[in-house]
């Protein structure tokens, strides 16, 4: 019996983590129209649990949130510094050790020294010197290594998965062969074994392929993951290999996993005519609801909807348009963090 637990993002929970645009985040440009969209998310998570902002001005977080004052209750603000808003990369990670609750504070070093990210990486402290979590929680400093919560999906039962693209990457933890890394994440966080996924990726994503962005657990028999139907797209042959990987796994009984196919998003181009990563797989489950992204795509975003459903079927699946996020490479998942029942 390990002593760690690492638990599953369907735990229950107490809070939910968000880091708000401002003009110096790569947001500048288009502030107005991503804060509508954290607006939204802020207030569906508001509706049912606790929401901590970090953001640079409190007053304007909450002018923003406008007529939201009966959801206000909820909502925890704590003005600092930040580069930019990936909660999901930035933020603590949370284990229960010996029944103990406890952070930890990875290194977060801009997806492998990509962008700045010397502020970002001190958000935790942060949070914890302001009073954020409570007493009981303690700060476990892991400076010692580069991980984003992004690159992790725990099963609670002691099994990770992950992809080698990303914590393979040479600018993370490159003084760690795979064999010693695998042995670091089994250490810390009480696993029993981790399943790499070798395969898929997808154009434009700057994370070096987070498994939030491919496959996800819902349960731990039952793995959601984005299927590529058309043989002319780009993602075709790297997410079929990812198909079939997902195929020869399976669960912490030895069972196959029941696997549920997201489809592949519509195609999405910034002004460059590069492709954006959008994802159905980047969906945030809570208490009662899971959210996920939309794209302005009806016919898929639905499809997405229904397939999901198959996999929460006492959760309430609440799309929200996410397509402003998805121009700075990102999605609903990666602007977010979890933290357990009684942690906040």
């Amino acid at each position: 019996m390990n002593s760690i637990f690492f638990p599953p993002e369907w735990y229950p929970q107490s809070a939910v983590q968000l880091t708000w645009p401002h003009p110096k985040t790569d947001w500048g440009y288009m502030l107005e129209e991503v804060t509508a969209c954290y607006v939204n998310i802020a207030t569906e998570i508001l509706k049912r649990q606790k929401l901590i902002v970090v953001c640079h001005d409190a007053g304007l977080v909450r002018y923003e949130l406008g007529n939201k004052t009966d959801l206000l209750h909820n909502l925890i603000l704590v003005e600092l510094p930040t580069n930019d808003t990936w909660a999901r990369d930035h933020s603590g990670i949370s284990v229960f050790n010996k029944g103990k609750k406890q952070v930890y504070d990875f290194t977060f070093n801009g997806w492998g020294l990509k962008f700045a990210s010397n502020f970002d990486n001190r958000i935790t402290r942060g949070l914890f010197k302001n009073n954020v979590f409570g007493r009981d929680v303690e700060l476990i400093n892991k400076k010692d290594f580069a991980l984003e919560g992004g690159a992790l999906e725990s099963d609670g039962k002691g099994t990770l998965l992950t992809t080698t693209e990303c914590l393979l990457s040479p600018n993370r933890n490159s003084f760690l062969p795979k064999d010693g890394i695998e042995d670091y994440l089994k250490k810390s966080f009480g696993l029993d074994r981790v399943l790499w996924l070798d395969h898929g990726y997808l154009a434009g994503d700057d994370t070096d392929s987070h498994i939030d962005t491919l496959a996800r657990y819902c349960d731990e028999h039952t793995i959601a993951y984005v299927k590529c139907e058309d043989k002319d797209d780009e993602h075709y042959e790297a997410l079929s290999k990812m198909e079939e990987q997902l195929k020869s796994f399976t669960d912490y009984q030895g069972n196959p996993y029941r696997l549920i196919t997201l489809p592949m998003a519509k195609a999405v181009y910034d002004e460059d005519n590069e492709r954006l990563p959008a994802t159905y797989a980047n969906f945030l489950i809570m208490n009662d609801v899971v959210l996920l992204p939309f794209y302005n795509d009806l016919e898929k975003d639905n499809q997405a909807k229904k397939q999901l459903q198959k996999a929460f079927p006492t959760r309430e699946i609440i799309g929200i348009d996410c397509s402003p996020l998805i121009r700075q490479h990102g999605s609903l998942h990666c602007i977010t963090m979890q933290y357990p029942e009684g942690f906040i």
